[in-house]
């Protein structure tokens, strides 16, 4: 039996993203991985160093086809929104124009073809050469899902990468509502917000991190080919609209604290710039228990009433001040 000749795919890559590392290129590969996990409800994906400057990317789904690399656009990621990372094919190119340029190699194996990246003259244009795929018969028509195996790459370019990830983050999640998640923010780190699991961006004055995982139109558009830098914006409303759904005393205790912080100007910006939210905050909390607001300025020139409401309160069960 005559076996199929080596083809060569032009990606059509008109330009490298210069901005990206490394490790948001390896990224992406691990995004395509969880995406096809999502979609395809297969095992878990392995992320392995199988030596040195060598590692492996595995999902056990359906099996990467020379035909998702023309893709713009994924429309069965669309139908899965709240579930799935990426929405579009360009981005595995990118990945791997970022890494051939960094002298890195990557190699894609499945069912259907081995994918290898060479230079070729364009067709039709014999002075211009591009990157192309090179498409090569499977190995092994029983494997199930893609591998991608990578050589030459730093540990910790694949650590980073890996990093970006809400799972491998070990960010906890305290609440659950019906637009996403809010998470305790890591001891000296910048809060992080991530999309369906994601980091798209840090912010260092506040008080929690944010899974978004109900977007809005606004945010499709801002989340752009680069997946970086995203501004607030894009997800500010998002945000507000978590806290304003949040219950649980874990969230709500934090943020009557970062109330009572504002006097002395070191509350965090959820309460600082949305004065709805610390509204809600209190009203969550004074509907619990018993409690006595005051101000700074009360404090000082009313407290003898101050006193009197406190000495009320204080003879309830379950008050607070």
């Amino acid at each position: 039996m005559m076996q199929a000749a080596n083809r060569d795919f032009d990606l059509n890559i008109e330009k490298v993203l210069d901005g990206w590392s490394v490790s948001h290129a390896v990224r992406e590969l691990i995004a395509n991985a969880l995406d096809e996990q999502t979609l395809s409800g297969t095992d878990p994906i392995e992320i392995a160093r199988i030596g040195q400057g060598i590692w492996s990317i595995r999902d056990f789904g359906r099996g990467l086809r020379h035909t998702h690399l023309t893709q713009n656009e994924n429309l069965e990621k669309n139908g899965r929104e709240g579930g799935v990372i990426g929405r579009f094919g360009v981005g595995l190119k990118d990945a791997l124009a970022v890494l051939d340029r960094r002298g890195i190699d990557v190699r894609l194996r499945s069912a259907h073809g081995e994918i290898s990246l060479v230079h070729q003259v364009k067709a039709g244009f014999s002075d211009v050469t591009t990157l192309h795929a090179r498409i090569t018969p499977p190995q092994d028509l029983a494997m199930a899902g893609t591998e991608v195996k990578i050589t030459g790459i730093d540990d910790g370019a694949v650590e980073q990468a890996q990093g970006f990830f809400l799972r491998f983050s070990g960010d906890e999640v305290i609440e659950t509502t019906k637009i996403g998640q809010i998470l305790r923010r890591r001891a000296k780190a910048s809060a992080r917000i991530y999309v369906n699991g994601l980091a798209v961006a840090e912010e260092p004055e506040f008080a929690f991190s944010y899974n978004v995982t109900a977007l809005t139109q606004a945010m499709r558009k801002a989340l752009n080919r680069e997946r970086t830098n995203v501004g607030r914006t894009a997800y500010g409303e998002r945000v507000k609209a978590m806290l304003l759904a949040a219950a649980s005393a874990a969230v709500v205790d934090e943020l009557v604290q970062e109330v009572a912080m504002l006097g002395a100007g070191t509350s965090h910006e959820e309460v600082r710039i949305w004065g709805d939210v610390a509204l809600r905050a209190c009203q969550l909390v004074n509907a619990r228990r018993s409690v006595v607001f005051v101000t700074a300025e009360q404090l000082v020139a009313d407290k003898e009433m101050v006193d009197r409401a406190v000495s009320t309160v204080s003879r309830q069960p379950d008050s607070g001040i």
